[in-house]
């Protein structure tokens, strides 16, 4: 059974997310070996990666930044973002991803 990069919690949905630091531009870029792929403008010195995407995300899904925290996966590409107060259903509206 594959897992599906987005999972539902108590608090809101957790994304299964790999990272792309130092690109062109920060964006959504599909799905990445069973996680979802960002493009991350910022370069993955002191957290500055991981600060943009927490941005970006906040942004997409109209949430304040305190709603959006990396809970593992801090220093690496692969990581687990939570978003408190989103359901699945909207991160899979957001992103366009099929139901799963």
């Amino acid at each position: 059974m594959i897992r599906s990069p987005v999972q539902d919690s108590p608090e809101g949905a957790v994304l299964s997310v790999h990272v792309q630091p130092k690109a062109s531009k920060t964006e959504y870029a599909g799905l990445h070996g069973g996680a979802l792929k960002f493009r991350v403008a910022a370069s993955p010195v002191e957290g500055v990666a991981n600060d943009a995407l927490c941005a970006y995300l906040a942004k997409q899904f109209g949430i304040p930044k305190s709603h959006v925290m990396v809970k593992a996966g801090h220093a690496s590409r692969r990581k687990r973002v939570r978003l408190s107060g989103v359901s699945v259903s909207r991160v899979r509206e957001v992103l366009g991803l099929a139901q799963g």
